[in-house]
């Protein structure tokens, strides 16, 4: 029965360490990304003059990452670093537990600002609208599932029927 536990706990550990790692190189990929004007664009359907840029405190380097999402330089900045933070924090259990779970609950929340019209920057920092919803809240649930429903069932495994 210890021998099954230290197992399951591994893995979870495992598991923790991964979800943090992978997040952190998608968020690192897309922050550079955004960075380079091959990979920027206006969305497809925008006219060639007149593009709309929603009300950003700095606008510089607007665009939409790939053609669908919106980004800015700040917004980019921003990924870069989330993303380092999880590659850090990939090197230990813990750490990658409080990543993963903090993760979860800041893009959970941006991902429900984003559905908001009033709300859809971030107190005018980066865009949160459009194909960003939807980004945020797919990358959100994978790191609630690793950083609450994971540990939550290991819990409840080893404690013990009464």
């Amino acid at each position: 029965m210890q021998q099954a536990s230290s197992e399951m706990f591994k893995k979870l550990m495992d598991a923790q360490r991964l979800c943090a790692f992978i997040l952190g190189m998608i968020f690192l990929f897309v922050g550079i990304a955004g960075f380079i004007p091959g990979f920027m664009g206006l969305p497809g359907d925008a006219p060639v003059t007149g593009v709309v840029v929603p009300r950003l405190i700095s606008p510089d380097g607007y665009g939409h990452l790939f053609g669908i999402f919106p980004t800015n330089f700040v917004h980019n900045g921003f990924h870069i670093m989330v993303g380092l933070l999880g590659i850090a924090a990939a090197t230990s259990f813990s750490g990658s537990l409080i990543y993963n779970q903090g993760f979860a609950i800041s893009y959970i929340a941006i991902a429900l600002l984003g559905i908001l019209p009033i709300t859809n920057t971030t107190f005018g920092l980066m865009p949160i609208y459009g194909n960003n919803v939807w980004f945020n809240l797919i990358t959100g649930i994978v790191a609630a599932y690793f950083g609450f429903v994971k540990p939550a069932e290991l819990a409840k495994m080893q404690t013990p029927n009464a």
